[in-house]
């Protein structure tokens, strides 16, 4: 007797999730990514990229006159005045969420807002037991949840203030200075003037008019437009997607261009210089700048569900649908052949209590919030819980060390000759070229110039004279500057990576005498670098 009805109730069940009229009531509307790809963000685009373009087929001279600016830096009058149009120098991160706004966002899921449901009838047909079991249920799982979620985003903010990228710029600062007095009983005046002075300052402070300088390395601070460069060369993989570095000018070989991203005088936001050295003013921060145009429109979208989510949404859902076919049944067949409407309604909510797993919540939070304080005690800040099974089905995680929660600081213990022995002769040459390097960022040369002994030593400001400078480039693959001793002579140094300098190198150094460099002796030296 039960095979056909079971076979009934499967056709029904079958028939209800393939029907339509109730499928458009559990999909997504697309309304959100109409409006993302709508025309709104392709005039931003439109309008960002004429202004781009602009600024690069103008002369250096007219680029500084529009943006009041000038090759020795700004005053201190002038950046508060271009901060108050301009604001600060950042890019719009999605806002925080209020407590209240995340407690809700932590609760509301199929399944809570199912067990919500059935408690409250449990409580108003007078079950108050199962309405307390349910409630309770529902409870630990979301402050589980929000709790978790709540002290992972207090520590991530916690780093976040941590971070701190920095800019090499040049300002017009107000330097006091001694003059001289009128006569031998006076005391002497105080003059003051406009001193051009480089300085570090971080992303966020710079306005639209600052003159930037850029070596190896550097990050772009903003969108900025070339005045001078030497053997420039950077990466707009960030941008384009392009592999390869590209080489950029101060002037503009293609004028006629409209491709933004062929501007040879134009760096982005976000790009980085991988070799050269250059000069750049400013022309837009912020949200103004193409990569905070991205920012803001991927901010604005929504966060696209974990293969998680989906899975337990799946889940919820069939068990929902499931409740939903059998409870009305079973209430229509009970009351209809009892007569008793309301036994046959307390039975059906019974039905419908028992076919819900009232756990579920709490066994899945649970279970992810013991996986992000494992993660946590391996040094691993997991923001949403959701994200903790996309950590286990990883097979292979990249990640890019820096010194940004470290002390972002190299220190030189020792510095020895080909053979392993000190010498200071090494560090009196790494000094020179560190010295004279344009754009002092590298931590290496940082942590060489902080043997300030050296510098009085040799007395370099007085004794040396730089007479060039070669970048580092890929074809190179060292950096190089050529400085004079009293005039009398050139002196090269170059550094690079060990196995690139003993592929050019003929002779070593060995005390005094500089011998052929051998087999021997370059299994000697790999033998010290080791």
């Amino acid at each position: 007797m039960l095979s056909p009805d079971v076979n009934v109730l499967k056709e029904l069940f079958a028939g209800f999730v393939r029907s339509r009229h109730v499928a458009r009531h559990f999909r997504r509307f697309p309304f959100l990514d109409t409006f993302a790809r709508s025309n709104a963000s392709r005039h931003v685009s439109s309008t960002l990229s004429d202004a781009l373009i602009a600024i690069a087929r103008c002369d250096r001279e007219v680029v500084l006159d529009n943006l009041r600016a000038s090759t020795e830096g700004l005053t201190d009058e002038q950046i508060l005045t271009a901060r108050e149009v301009a604001g600060p120098n950042e890019i719009g991160h999605e806002k925080p969420l209020s407590w209240w706004e995340h407690l809700w966002h932590c609760y509301k899921n199929p399944f809570n807002l199912l067990l919500t449901v059935l408690a409250a009838i449990s409580f108003v047909t007078q079950d108050e037991t199962a309405a307390l079991v349910i409630g309770i249920m529902v409870a630990l799982a979301t402050m589980l949840r929000f709790w978790q979620e709540g002290q992972s985003n207090k520590a991530a903010d916690e780093l976040k203030d941590m971070v701190s990228n920095t800019a090499t710029v040049m300002r017009r600062m107000m330097i006091e200075t001694p003059g001289v007095p009128a006569g031998a009983n006076d005391d002497a005046p105080v003059v003051t003037a406009l001193v051009s002075q480089r300085m570090e300052v971080p992303f966020k402070e710079l306005v639209p008019g600052d003159i930037v300088l850029l070596s190896a390395g550097d990050m772009i601070p903003a969108d900025v437009r070339l005045l001078s460069a030497k053997d420039l060369f950077v990466s707009q993989a960030s941008m384009t997607g392009e592999s390869l570095p590209v080489e950029k000018f101060p002037h503009l070989s293609h004028p006629s261009t409209t491709n933004v991203f062929e501007l040879d005088n134009i760096l982005f936001m976000g790009t980085n210089v991988v070799s050269g050295s250059a000069s750049a003013v400013v022309a837009s921060t912020g949200g103004k700048t193409y990569f905070g145009m991205l920012a803001q429109h991927a901010t604005a979208s929504d966060r696209v569900p974990t293969a998680f989510q989906t899975g337990v949404n799946k889940v919820s859902w069939l068990l929902i649908r499931f409740m939903f076919v059998m409870s009305p049944l079973v209430l229509f067949i009970n009351g209809y052949t009892k007569g008793d409407w309301l036994e046959a309604f307390l039975f059906a909510l019974s039905i419908a209590v028992g076919l819900t797993p009232e756990m579920l919540p709490m066994i899945v939070t649970s279970t992810l919030a013991k996986g992000a304080v494992y993660l946590s005690r391996k040094k691993v800040i997991v923001k949403r819980l959701d994200a903790i099974q996309s950590f286990g089905a990883m097979d292979v995680l990249c990640t890019d060390k820096t010194g940004t929660l470290t002390q972002d600081r190299i220190f030189l213990e020792r510095h020895t000759d080909a053979y392993g022995v000190e010498s200071d002769d090494v560090l009196e040459l790494a000094y020179l070229n560190s010295y004279y390097q344009t754009g002092l960022k590298n931590l290496l040369d940082v942590a060489v110039l902080a043997h300030g002994e050296v510098h009085r030593e040799l007395d370099v400001t007085s004794v040396y004279r730089k007479v060039d400078e070669i970048p580092f480039d890929f074809d190179r693959r060292r950096m190089s500057v050529v400085v004079s001793e009293r005039r009398e002579h050139h002196l090269l140094i170059c550094k690079g990576a060990t196995e690139e300098m003993l592929g050019i190198c003929t002779h070593v150094r060995h005390g005094e005498v500089d011998e052929t460099l051998t087999d021997q002796h370059l299994a000697d030296v790999r033998a010290v670098t080791a």
